[in-house]
């Protein structure tokens, strides 16, 4: 399929999502943006404020979301623990059968 443009239904279901390159520009803007305030106001802070942290940036398509990032953890951590079961009982010597 030549000359289909490139914000058309087709790409965007190719790609995944409907965002252009001016939504990604505007997220990358409020990002920087959002950062450099952070810098203003640490820079300009009392001598004995803390220190403000930095915003998250802003979500883009193909990020997973908090529930995601959360759900893919728990999902690591259970392999990680079964991984860890499966090397103990592979090493842990095994009672001597009485004979």
């Amino acid at each position: 399929m030549e000359g289909l443009p490139p914000n058309g239904a087709t790409a965007r279901a190719a790609a995944g999502h409907h965002w252009q390159h001016t939504e990604f520009m505007l997220a990358d803007l409020l990002d920087l943006t959002s950062r450099l305030l952070t810098d203003f106001r640490n820079a300009n802070r009392p001598e004995k404020a803390p220190q403000q942290e930095y915003p998250e940036p802003v979500w883009r398509p193909g990020q997973p979301s908090e529930k995601q990032r959360k759900k893919k953890a728990r999902k690591e951590h259970a392999e990680a623990r079964a991984g860890y079961l499966r090397i103990v009982a592979q090493v842990t010597p095994q009672h001597a059968e009485k004979g």
